[in-house]
């Protein structure tokens, strides 16, 4: 099993949104990609809890069967489609995989 965590800071206003509105907006459509391809066995996107320690806005848990997995969900059209708004409204990501 192959976990791949992504966590996302993002800015506070970006694409003409605030921050809020882009956490909203990334969380939807990574939910869209949550069934892409074979191989998905975890897809959890969560968002930054008022109340709770945070250090991070958005997180992506996922678990895969195997590295082609991985590797297709990373390639499919629909995920790479996501990529650019990814990249104009994040400040920050880290990202681990990592194999159980």
């Amino acid at each position: 099993m192959l976990h791949h965590i992504v966590f996302w800071t993002l800015k506070d206003h970006a694409e003409g949104a605030d921050r809020a509105t882009n956490v909203r907006k990334a969380q939807v459509l990574l939910e869209a990609c949550s069934a892409l391809v074979p191989g998905i066995s975890r897809f959890e996107v969560g968002t930054a809890q008022t109340g709770l320690e945070c250090g991070c806005d958005l997180v992506l848990n996922s678990s895969f069967t195997d590295r082609a997995a991985l590797a297709a969900y990373q390639n499919h059209p629909e995920h790479v489609a996501i990529k650019p708004f990814m990249k104009a409204v994040v400040a920050a990501r880290q990202c681990m995989d990592y194999e159980t």
